[in-house]
């Protein structure tokens, strides 16, 4: 009986997810070409809904089991705050957005510890930054949350995990695949975007998912699992990236997996607060390999280290005599 009931529960939730991700993209475009919706209708490719991602947290937000769906409500009410406000200034000196979300986070945190999650809470909370880093793509975040969802499953089976308030263990990540599943066709064909609100959403699920496992070791073994995974679906755009903006010619998986890792506003935020306008060099083959020059790369820097190949390297002209 119980088995029917989830089975009809996930059937529901796909239908909404899909139909209500239809529709909020109509409401958003109709709106937005109007210019009633400032960051939430970006002229990206003529303009593209963001934010869309909210019809996915609100579906988890109702869903997911009891103490999860409050770290889900709260890290998604930040988040939304954070699409609508975008990167405007803030009297703080960072963007309202990166403001918005650090609170999220920390809230996240805090309620986690409340609600029994103990440590977890704070890798749970952690999950927003690759999450976020992974949705520079169209579809890379449906395809992480889904691969890290089938993952769950399958290990959950495997281990024997045990129910959580009453109802399988597997419910969790199964739940997240199926609303990831339906809202993902018009994401996958860029005419949408999440937005923070739905990759913030996703990240705090999936660690949720990842306790359910077996505990702390679970959420920090997946939670490497998902960045290492985010690092390679994205490896040729960060290639573009490192190589535009960075100057780092021959990135290392290790160089992708730490932008994923400590990559994006705020991670560059810390690098401002903790290295000031220091520049360190990093030549140790070893930590070339495990990503530090990524790490310690500060754009913030007086004079930002560009990688560049060895002088010898560089083709020269001859001068003719």
């Amino acid at each position: 009986m119980m088995y029917t009931s989830i089975l009809f529960a996930l059937i529901f939730v796909f239908i909404v997810s899909a139909i209500g991700t239809a529709i909020l993209d109509i409401i958003f475009r109709f709106l937005g070409k109007r210019g009633y919706l400032g960051n939430l209708y970006p002229n990206v490719r003529g303009g593209i809904p963001r934010a869309i991602g909210v019809i996915p947290f609100i579906i988890l937000s109702f869903y997911m089991l009891p103490s999860f769906n409050n770290l889900i409500l709260i890290i998604g009410i930040f988040a939304l705050i954070d699409d609508v406000l975008g990167r405007k200034k803030s009297p703080f000196g960072i963007e309202w957005g990166q403001l918005s979300r650090g609170i999220g986070i920390i809230l996240v945190m805090i309620v986690g510890l409340l609600e029994g999650l103990g440590v977890s809470s704070i890798f749970i909370a952690l999950m927003v930054q690759p999450l976020n880093i992974s949705d520079m793509q169209p579809g890379s975040t449906c395809i992480v949350t889904m691969i890290m969802s089938v993952l769950t499953i399958l290990v959950m089976l495997i281990i024997g995990s045990q129910p959580y308030a009453e109802l399988p263990a597997i419910y969790t990540p199964l739940l997240i695949l199926i609303v990831c599943l339906a809202y993902s066709p018009l994401d996958f064909s860029g005419k949408i975007m999440l937005g923070e609100v739905g990759n913030h959403t996703f990240g705090v699920a999936l660690g949720c998912a990842f306790y359910l496992i077996g505990g702390l070791w679970s959420v920090i073994v997946f939670g490497i699992l998902t960045t290492a995974l985010i690092a390679f679906v994205r490896r040729n755009n960060l290639t573009v990236f490192f190589r535009q903006q960075l100057r780092l010619l021959d990135p290392t998986f290790g160089d992708y997996f730490m932008d994923v890792l400590t990559g994006g506003g705020l991670g560059d935020l810390l690098r401002k607060w903790i290295l000031k306008d220091k520049q360190y060099d990093v030549k140790n083959p070893l930590l070339i390999s495990l990503g530090f020059r990524r790490l310690l790369y500060n754009p913030h820097a007086r004079h930002p280290r560009k990688y560049v190949p060895n002088v010898n390297q560089i083709p020269r002209l001859e001068k003719k005599m």
